[in-house]
C-alpha cells in the first residue's frame, strides 16, 4: 500500500480519479501556501507528498520517495538533501505558461503605447493624441532569456503578433522532453525563434532588443545575473519584463537604469520584498508597470486542473517506474 499525502488544491474530477487508484492510501489535508508543521504520525508513513511547501517538520518524512510541488520554481526544496536521500521531485512547470505569457504580451503592448501615461491623462482630463501612444509591437524584437515553457509560449504569441523572437540559452534549444505542456500551446519542438544565442553571445543578444523578457529560474548561479553591464548593453529604447523572480536583476542597477535612462522602462511582476513597501521608489516611477506577482498564481482559473493533471499523470509514471513529468535533477533540487 502506497501512502500519499495530498496538500494541494484538488478538484472533484481529480479527487474521484485519485480515490479510484488501487493500492493507494490517500490522506488529504487543507492546502495552505505557507510552511507549517503537520502531525508526525501523518508524515512518517508518507511515500508520496504533493504540496506547495514541504512541512516545517519535514525531517519526520522518513519514508518519502517522491515529492510533487505546485510551483515552477523549486527554491523551497533547497537544503533538504533530497537527492542524497533517494527522493525524487517534480514541479508544476507548465501550469502558468499561458497566463504569464499573456502577461508578457500585455506588458509589451502597454509599455510600447505608454498606457501608464494615458491613464494619467485620463485622470487629469487631458486630451493627448501624441504618436507615442500609437506604437505597434509588430516588427519589434523580443529577447527571451531562458527558453522553458513560459519562454516558449511567449515566443508563440509573439510570433503570432508579428514580432521577431531571439532567445538566449545556455545549451541551445530543442524538444522539451518530459515536460507538461497544455495542448496547442508553447513551442514543444523548439522551432519558433528567429535566432538563438549562447551565453558567450550575451552582449550581441542584448544589444539588438526592443524587449527583454526574463524567463529563467532563480538559482545560486542566476541571482543577480542582470546587472549594470547587462542593462547598459540594452538599447536605451528597450524595455525589461520580469515575470520570473525579482532578484534575477540587481536592484541597485535596475533603479539606476530607470532613473538615468539606460533603458526605456520596465514591467515587474516579481519583486525583492513581499509585499513591496508602499514607499519603494519603483511604485512611482513613470516608466514602470508594477503588478503584485499575479501574472500566474494559484488563483489562475486553470491552475487546479492543470496541477492535478500533472500529479495524476505522474502517479501513473511513478507506479510504472518511468521518468516523471517535470522531474528535477539533483542540481535543480539543490539550486545549482
Amino acid at each position: 500500500m502506497v501512502h500519499v499525502l495530498v496538500d494541494i488544491p484538488v478538484d472533484e474530477a481529480a479527487r474521484t480519479k485519485l480515490l479510484g487508484i488501487p493500492n493507494v492510501h490517500l490522506e488529504f489535508v487543507e492546502p495552505q501556501e505557507r510552511v507549517r508543521p503537520l502531525p508526525p504520525d501523518l508524515l512518517r508513513p508518507t511515500e508520496i507528498l504533493a504540496c506547495t511547501f514541504p512541512p516545517e517538520n519535514f525531517s519526520e518524512m522518513t519514508s518519502l520517495r517522491w515529492i510533487q510541488i505546485t510551483s515552477a520554481g523549486c527554491n523551497q526544496l533547497y537544503g533538504l538533501g533530497l537527492s542524497g536521500k533517494g527522493v525524487r521531485a517534480s514541479n508544476g512547470r507548465g501550469c502558468f505558461d499561458i497566463p504569464i505569457a499573456e502577461w508578457n504580451i500585455a506588458m509589451m503592448v502597454n509599455l510600447a503605447r505608454d498606457l501608464r501615461q494615458m491613464i494619467r491623462n485620463q485622470d487629469a482630463g487631458l486630451w493627448d493624441q501624441s504618436a507615442r501612444f500609437q506604437r505597434e509591437i509588430r516588427g519589434l524584437t523580443v529577447g527571451i532569456w531562458g527558453y522553458g515553457g513560459i519562454g516558449r509560449e511567449t515566443a508563440r504569441l509573439a510570433k503570432t503578433m508579428g514580432m521577431r523572437v531571439h532567445v538566449l540559452s545556455r545549451r541551445g534549444i530543442g524538444h522539451m522532453g518530459d515536460v507538461y505542456c497544455v495542448p496547442g500551446s508553447g513551442d514543444p519542438e523548439g522551432v519558433m525563434p528567429d535566432r538563438v544565442y549562447l551565453q558567450e553571445e550575451r552582449t550581441e543578444f542584448l544589444s539588438g532588443l526592443d524587449f527583454l523578457v526574463l524567463s529563467l529560474p532563480l538559482t545560486h548561479s542566476t541571482e543577480g545575473i542582470v546587472g549594470e553591464q547587462e542593462l547598459r548593453t540594452l538599447p536605451p529604447t528597450a524595455f525589461v519584463l520580469n515575470p520570473a523572480r525579482g532578484p534575477l536583476i540587481r536592484q541597485s542597477a535596475l533603479l539606476k537604469a530607470l532613473r538615468e535612462g539606460w533603458i526605456a522602462g520596465a514591467a515587474l511582476d516579481t519583486h525583492y520584498v513581499y509585499p513591496m513597501p508602499s514607499d519603494h521608489p519603483l511604485w512611482k516611477m513613470p516608466n514602470v508597470i508594477m503588478t503584485p506577482h499575479i501574472s500566474g498564481s494559484s488563483l489562475s482559473p486553470f491552475f487546479v486542473s492543470r496541477i492535478c493533471d500533472i500529479f495524476l499523470e505522474n502517479l501513473d509514471r511513478y507506479s510504472s517506474g518511468k521518468t516523471l513529468l517535470n522531474e528535477l535533477t539533483a542540481d535543480q533540487m539543490e539550486g545549482r
